[in-house]
């Protein structure tokens, strides 16, 4: 009977050893997607934000300024120049703007890349808001293709109510891009339509 009881006490005990194990590996999948949604609420690690143009035409304008900085970079080894077409502007908090970027593929065959991004000082993240982007999707640029990439984007007024952030004269908004593994490059390519909004030079 004390030999029952012991059986029935270790394999309790067995079960929710096993039950806590099977949680923490799903809070480990899930972690990802949490942490990704907690830094696109809050701006933790200079994530920016991502809203519609309907969200935007409801934010009112400041007479505040702000500069903003571009930053481009590209991963070691991919063959592409990459480049903001202008590095620094100053604009008005509240007001859309337009920033674009110049990249160019010096290879002789199609390179997929996706762009990663984040904004500097990491306060300044939960206050700038892209509306459109080229980092949303991947791009695929022909041989010796260059493409003109549009970033329409605004820094919100409440900036300056932040006891963090209200002191910040300048963001920077860096991009780098990295290429597509070449398994998944030849699936995107088959499937991504040409260039987003923007003018060929190849040559």
């Amino acid at each position: 009977m004390a030999g029952t009881t012991l059986d029935n006490r270790n394999r309790r005990v067995g079960l929710i050893a096993l039950s806590g194990a099977l949680a923490m590996l799903g809070l480990g999948y899930a972690s990802v997607p949490l942490y990704r949604l907690f830094c696109q609420v809050t701006g933790f690690g200079g994530t920016t934000q991502r809203v519609s143009a309907a969200e935007a035409a409801r934010v009112a304008l400041s007479d505040g300024t702000i500069s903003i900085r571009f930053d481009a970079n590209i991963e070691r080894g991919m063959p592409w120049q990459f480049r903001p077409e202008q590095v620094t502007e100053k604009i008005t908090l509240g007001g859309r703007r337009m920033a674009t970027f110049i990249a160019r593929n010096d290879s002789d065959f199609p390179v997929t890349g996706r762009a990663t991004f984040n904004v500097e000082p990491e306060p300044a993240g939960k206050y700038f808001n892209k509306v459109q982007c080229f980092c949303f999707t991947e791009q695929t640029l022909q041989p010796h293709q260059e493409v003109r990439m549009p970033v329409v984007y605004f820094v919100d007024p409440k900036i300056r109510e932040d006891e963090e952030a209200k002191s910040i004269e300048q963001i920077t908004l860096s991009y780098t891009f990295h290429p597509l593994k070449a398994a998944q490059q030849s699936q995107v390519a088959q499937n991504a339509p040409k260039a987003l909004d923007r003018t060929d030079t190849g040559g």
